[in-house]
């Protein structure tokens, strides 16, 4: 007696004695990364630091740089609940399966089959027939077209990997530059309040002497206008300030309701350190550039699929199982049925649809270069954009800060006049709006410095490796 497990194996047996026959070879052309002549520098790097080997390490959770735990715990949130990473999720493992379902296109396929029939001719009694069948079909892949499917779905599944990893990083990057411009309009929002609450004061009291004829009432419609502009000023930052936390909440995937992010006076971070790698680098540590490169790859396969269809499709298929009128002795020598063959299919005639198959797969190719090569070139003018703005911003700061300081000493000398009497009030309100004038520039630039940091730590790729994408 035999089972059906032994048909099928003494079925596969039989068709792997054709193998040694068939020996085919892969057509098309092999794969070779696109050259670039990267430069050996960046032209805005003077001053910046080189990273050595230990910087070069994979970096992971960068944000920790800045030492704030509050963003430290928002920024967790955003690979577990933020949905546009969850759909780049998706998109990969979607990816993955593909390339499981290729493998197995190389590998024979068996299905098994039984059935039981009762039929009668005429006045003949009725009869029965039982059978239990196994059947093998198997493509060879003589022209290497399965091969390249394989390697196709594979680089497609890599450069999807990579976009996910492009994308987890764009999120982190927006919620720490959102993050960061919040925390920047907490302070400006508290300068206004402490601004308000003098201008309060000064109304007050020029309200009390404008009562007793001492002052003008310009001196008090003046005190009046800086309270009202400072008050519409500072309104203007609170929804500012609601529009970053709705972002915020929906970049950790969260309804804008059901988040609140407290005020904070903390000390804003200091602009961390971050070390440069040499543009070649680039290649290796931006997800998109692999992207891109990895689409170059799947996009070369295809010519070779292409060009496959130039070659006949050959398949090897048998049969093997039993077929009896009764049950009981169905699996039986004398009931065995088998038999094999083998199918070649050609086109002979097909109106250049092929050739034009072929021309589709290498117009692919070329346009998947260029965007590779354009995806390097935005790269580069990308951290050379951040690294110009870095610079400038440094030395803006710097002047701010000494503008700012100037205004300072100017407002005291004027309030120290006013009291005296030597001057008016409109002298003391103009030094006053110039000093919180500078000292919201100051914090606009430090929430620009902060930004910006963010952004070139997101052009020089994040903590990501390309050793990544190895399967």
């Amino acid at each position: 007696m035999m089972s059906i497990d032994m048909l099928k194996n003494n079925l596969c047996k039989a068709l792997l004695c054709f193998l040694p026959i068939f020996s085919g070879c892969t057509v098309g052309p092999n794969y070779q990364k696109p050259n670039i002549s990267m430069p050996i520098q960046y032209k805005e790097a003077q001053g910046w630091k080189i990273a050595q080997p230990q910087d070069q390490e994979q970096r992971g959770a960068w944000w920790e740089i800045y030492q704030d735990t509050t963003l430290n715990g928002l920024e967790q949130q955003v690979v577990l609940s933020n949905q546009n990473i969850a759909q780049y999720v998706a998109r990969y493992e979607k990816a993955a399966a593909l390339v499981s379902q290729s493998k197995a296109s190389q590998l024979p396929s068996v299905n098994a089959t039984g059935g039981a029939t009762r039929s009668a001719d005429g006045n003949a009694s009725p009869s029965n027939v039982f059978s239990a069948k196994a059947t093998l079909s198997w493509e060879l892949d003589l022209w290497g077209k399965l091969k390249r499917t394989v390697a196709e779905n594979k680089a497609s599944a890599q450069a999807s990997a990579a976009d996910l990893a492009n994308a987890t990083l764009s999120a982190q990057t927006t919620l720490a530059q959102d993050y960061f411009a919040l925390r920047v309009l907490d302070k400006r929002i508290a300068l206004y309040d402490k601004t308000i609450e003098t201008y309060s004061r000064y109304r007050k009291v020029l309200a009390a002497k404008y009562k007793e004829g001492v002052v003008a009432k310009s001196d008090l419609t003046q005190a009046e206008q800086s309270l009202y502009s400072a008050q519409a000023s500072r309104e203007d930052l609170v929804w500012q300030r609601a529009q970053y936390e709705h972002a915020i909440a929906m970049l950790i995937g969260k309804m804008p309701a059901e988040f609140n992010l407290p005020v904070s006076q903390a000390a804003l971070p200091y602009i961390p350190e971050i070390p440069l790698t040499l543009p070649s680098r680039l290649l290796e540590r931006r997800a998109d550039i692999a992207s891109a490169e990895r689409s170059v790859a799947a996009a070369n396969e295809e010519i070779g699929i292409a060009i496959a269809g130039y070659f006949p499709d050959i398949s090897l298929t048998g049969s093997t199982g039993y077929s009896a009128s009764s049950l009981s002795n169905l699996i039986s020598a004398q009931n065995l049925l088998w038999s094999l063959g083998a199918s070649a299919t050609q086109s002979v005639f097909d109106f250049g649809a092929n050739k034009a198959k072929v021309k589709q797969a290498r117009a692919t190719y070329d346009e998947a270069v260029a965007a590779y090569k354009q995806t390097v070139l935005e790269a580069m003018q990308g951290i050379e954009d951040d690294l110009a703005k870095s610079n400038s911003l440094t030395k803006e700061v710097s002047h701010t800060q000494q503008a700012l300081a100037s205004a300072s000493e100017t407002a005291r000398i004027k309030r120290n006049q006013y009291n005296e009497g030597m001057i008016d009030y409109t002298d003391v309100a103009s030094t006053e709006a110039t000093r919180l004038s500078n000292e919201q520039s100051l914090l606009q630039l430090q929430s620009t410095q902060l930004q910006n940091s963010v952004a070139l730590i997101n052009a020089l790729g994040g903590g990501w490796d390309k050793a990544n994408l190895s399967q």
